[in-house]
């Protein structure tokens, strides 16, 4: 990333940075006496979750991990020669965390002192430092930092080493040089703000500060005399949150989110194009200040009456015909007896069709419709896809997504159900699949990863916030989970254990393949009843003709069309179609009082039939 990008985004309102990333780790039990660099690959969860925070807090910046990831610090644990995969690493957790929160953030590589001082009063020599800052810097530019900060250092000397370290990596990335200064506003070894600002501008420093040393109230005196000295550079400021205490054996900081968030107000009223936090701000305290920049409100007891200039608002997202809150299906079961119809998605490229179906679909008063997802194998367009098409014109018709496991593996499974969801598909039925040998392409390979049971574990999984691998999606997910049953199964004991291991995995409703007859739909529910209370639709398939319902039952997996029903479509003759909805129609309103809803597949597209059957007689 240019240095153009930052630098022009804080030319055109200040940026908020995130908090304490060590402070964080404390109070989730990390000891100080833990190498906190070394938790990018032992605890990478942990760190990326506090990345997130912070994000989701409002920060637009965030720092990467790995302040003290250089040799020097890192021999006291044994670990000095791990310092670029500590700071790769550092660098691609924060870009994960940003990439799951979905929002436009700079990732800034931390550099902090070596932790010894250099000479005339340590032994390290200057030359020594800028091979140690370089390694940290080139582990940080591989795992793709955005920008580097340097923060903390109290020696001018050191500092400026890092700085000409980091330039040697990189000429290109902005450099954040910060410096801490204490009550007296000098640094520890005497370096007053105006001095060090103008060595770091004049060394290449992008955009020059102050961060920890102070809290508040202190710092905004030494912010006003580096505003002064920068000229046209822009200033960053992240100080601590008061001095600690010790409470009941852990180091609490007391200064509130309320009272950071004047301070921030005041901080870019001064001048400040970056604020943030260092030791003891939390996401409390960022989320704060970015309400408070918001406001509009004056900076108090500093320019009264003047408003503050307001962090750049964020891009507005590209908002799902849906929202997450909105009701799915599980809703409309709840309320009523639901009728869905399914639509099979085109063979080719052209929708007009399907969409025709669902505009009557929509005007007839039908409650849902299922997407199918290339039932018997055959090859049509995808089921996502024209789940979209149909939410997004139709908003009041539910949405009833058929997601199979034969096609994909499982990251192509979870990747499409996140597409899936932020395109506001909120319903999806669970299935195993029908075998490519059934289909177009009988040579193809099945994937099957997993099974029903498995998939609807992964969507329970999502809806907890997490992948399969347990690595957060940023979000939980708000789907709705199904899954078929075949009431019809020649040998039933075993659809019913198949059913148990279904139940087994949570669905929130269920589907059943075509019913024919109603002592066969008694039989299951009355043994269905037994295992579960939740909703179920029975599945109604409307015959067209004798040889249709002959194809059904001897062609297609999990269809049973009863001899004596078969036998009165033969007697239809060229009355079949007729025939074939007398015959639904009949067997909804016998079944009607032992279902929550109806689900109606229409032969050949002929949807109209689908609508006759709910007329009545």
């Amino acid at each position: 990333m240019p240095a153009a990008l930052l630098l022009d985004r804080l030319a055109r309102a200040p940026l908020l940075a995130d908090g304490a990333m060590g402070t964080m780790l404390y109070q989730s039990g990390i000891g100080f006496d833990q190498c906190f660099d070394e938790l990018n690959l032992s605890r990478p969860t942990l760190v990326e979750s506090i990345h997130r925070d912070y994000l989701a807090a409002g920060a637009e910046l965030i720092e990467t991990n790995t302040f003290g990831a250089n040799a020097v610090r890192l021999t006291a644990h044994g670990l000095e020669e791990r310092v670029r995969v500590f700071a790769r690493q550092g660098a691609k957790l924060a870009r994960q965390a940003r990439e799951i929160v979905g929002v436009n953030a700079f990732v800034a590589g931390s550099l902090g002192p070596l932790g010894k001082p250099l000479e005339p009063f340590g032994h390290i020599t200057v030359r020594q430092a800028e091979e140690w800052f370089q390694a940290t810097a080139e582990g940080l530019l591989e795992g793709g930092c955005d920008c580097f900060i340097l923060e903390t250092f109290q020696d001018l000397t050191e500092i400026l080493a890092a700085l000409r370290a980091v330039r040697r990596v990189s000429l290109e990335l902005p450099v954040i040089a910060q410096m801490t200064y204490g009550e007296d506003g000098k640094t520890l070894y005497g370096h007053a703000p105006t001095l060090a600002v103008k060595a770091l501008r004049h060394a290449g420093a992008s955009v020059v500060g102050l961060n920890c040393g102070m809290g508040p109230q202190a710092t905004l005196e030494v912010l006003e005399e580096i505003v002064r000295a920068a000229e046209d550079t822009p200033v960053s400021v992240m100080p601590n949150a008061g001095l600690p205490q010790m409470i009941e054996g852990r180091f609490l900081y007391l200064a509130s989110p309320e009272y950071f968030a004047d301070f921030a107000a005041r901080a870019v009223e001064v001048g400040a194009r970056i604020v943030g936090g260092c030791c003891g701000t939390t996401p409390a305290h960022v989320r704060a200040m970015r309400e408070r920049l918001v406001s509009r409100l004056p900076a108090e007891k500093l320019a009264p009456g003047a408003e503050v200039r307001v962090l750049e608002p964020p891009p507005a997202p590209i908002a799902p015909p849906v929202s997450a809150g909105e009701p799915s299906i599980l809703a409309v079961l709840r309320e009523k007896f639901v009728v869905s119809v399914e639509i099979d998605p085109p063979r080719g490229i052209t929708t007009q069709k399907v969409m025709e179906a669902a505009a009557r679909m929509a005007q007839r008063g039908v409650d849902c419709v299922n997407i199918a997802d290339s039932p018997l194998a055959r090859i049509r367009m995808s089921a996502v896809a024209l789940a979209y098409l149909i939410r997004t014109h139709f908003p009041r018709l539910e949405v009833i997504l058929h997601y199979t496991t034969r096609d994909r593996n499982l990251m192509g499974l979870q990747s499409d159900l996140l597409g899936a969801h932020a395109l506001g598909i909120r319903n999806v039925l669970c299935l195993t699949g029908d075998p490519p040998s059934l289909g177009d392409y009988p040579n193809a390979t099945a994937v099957y990863d997993t099974d029903a049971p498995g998939l609807m574990r992964i969507v329970h999984r999502m809806n907890q916030g997490v992948d399969l691998a347990g690595s957060s999606i940023g979000a939980a997910t708000r789907f709705a989970i199904g899954c078929g049953v075949n009431p019809t199964a020649e040998d039933l004991d075993k659809e019913l254990d198949y059913v148990k291991r279904k139940l087994d995995a949570g669905p929130h409703f269920v589907m059943t393949q075509p019913v024919y007859e109603l002592a066969s739909w008694q039989r299951f529910v009355e043994r269905l009843s037994a295992l579960t209370t939740i909703p179920i639709l029975i599945g109604i398939l409307p015959l067209q003709s004798y040889r249709h319902a002959e194809f059904l039952h001897n062609e297609v997996p999990g269809i049973h069309v009863p001899a004596h029903v078969r036998a009165r479509m033969r007697e239809a003759g060229n009355e079949g179609q007729r025939v074939g909805v007398d015959l639904a129609r009949e067997l909804l309103a016998r079944c009607r009082a032992q279902a929550n809803g109806v689900y109606l597949m229409p032969s050949f597209g002929r949807y109209e039939n689908c609508l006759e059957v709910l007329e009545g007689p």
